[in-house]
């Protein structure tokens, strides 16, 4: 979404789960959608099916799943060393060397940025003739380029035509109120994602409730309602907390429709964001389509786990530029 709302045409796309496929072509029907295991696709049959040469691709764009370089894996830090999705960062560095895209652009969280990987990476990609500098590979929070949220992510963006410009921060950020303070109480919309109430305990309803309105947290509970694994340490303090209204909100996750998971109780309702809350929250249009085919949290993790079109589109309209001013030259 970010790449065509700067006014890219995108020929295709790769995903693996059926559920997450779904998703996309229901968005993007006029895209190819190659439905299929990156590590078994041959990127010259990709390039022979869409009609395009090396070289002759604008961008290919790419976000190697990155549940592998997560802080709350690497904390385990064995982790972060033996999970095989750390590897498919090569994978798209086989389908760069094959496309040679004038301008290549790769986002993942910032734990990547200092792994080897990335130092592998930046060094092939100098091989292939794309200039590098210290701003190739940057750690950027989302928030700055109007996302209403705290999210940081490692951005790389490097072309074989010389550097390309920063996008220009915005002056204000977009809040939590921005965004939800405008949406009806749910089960008034009309919408699956948004009419939703789920099951809850009568222990977690009244968690929930005692928590302050717009920003409180469980330390605000008294002790006898704190869960016996806060009582041990001071452990994730966002869980059980409200988001507020005048900030960005949390760094959604996965669990981003559970209380237990993070901040993601509604300001001032007695519940959690909804799951068209949180797409909203990652900027997608308010009609945006998410299979529930996988259920409820498989669709939670897709949104959780989604790149903020905003945050690409503002990066994406500096490499339109970049590539215009190039043409023309």
């Amino acid at each position: 979404m970010g790449l065509r709302d700067a006014g890219f045409r995108v020929l295709a796309g790769v995903e693996l789960h059926p559920v997450a496929a779904e998703t996309y072509r229901k968005n993007h029907p006029d895209h190819k959608l190659f439905e299929a295991d990156i590590c078994k696709l041959d990127p010259y049959e990709v390039m022979e099916k869409l009609g395009v040469q090396a070289g002759e691709l604008d961008i290919v764009a790419g976000c190697p799943p990155c549940q592998g370089f997560s802080t709350h894996r690497t904390r385990k830090k064995s982790f972060s060393v033996e999970d095989k999705r750390n590897d498919l960062v090569f994978e798209y560095m086989r389908f760069v060397r094959a496309f040679l895209p004038k301008v290549v652009m790769m986002e993942n969280v910032p734990a990547l940025a200092n792994d080897g990987r990335a130092t592998l990476v930046l060094r092939e990609l100098a091989n292939l003739g794309y200039f590098i500098s210290k701003n190739t590979l940057q750690v950027k929070d989302a928030a700055e380029f109007g996302v209403p949220q705290r999210r940081k992510r490692m951005i790389l963006i490097a072309s074989r035509f010389g550097p390309v410009a920063e996008p220009v921060p915005v002056k204000i950020k977009s809040t939590v109120s921005d965004v939800l303070a405008k949406l009806p109480l749910p089960g008034s919309k009309g919408d699956v994602l948004h009419d939703y109430f789920p099951a809850r305990t009568e222990k977690t309803k009244t968690i929930i409730s005692m928590i302050p309105k717009d920003g409180g947290s469980r330390t605000d509970l008294p002790k006898e309602y704190w869960l016996p694994c806060h009582l041990k340490g001071n452990g994730y303090l966002d869980v059980y907390g409200r988001m507020a209204w005048d900030k960005v909100a949390p760094t959604l996750t996965g669990g981003c429709t559970n209380p237990s998971k993070g901040r993601f109780i509604h300001p001032d309702q007695d519940r959690s964001i909804t799951l068209r809350e949180a797409a909203l929250l990652q900027t997608f249009p308010e009609n945006y389509y998410f299979s529930l085919a996988g259920g409820r949290d498989f669709a939670a993790l897709m949104i959780g786990n989604a790149l903020p079109p905003i945050f690409i589109k503002a990066h994406a309209e500096s490499i339109r530029e970049h590539l215009e001013s190039h043409h023309q030259n």
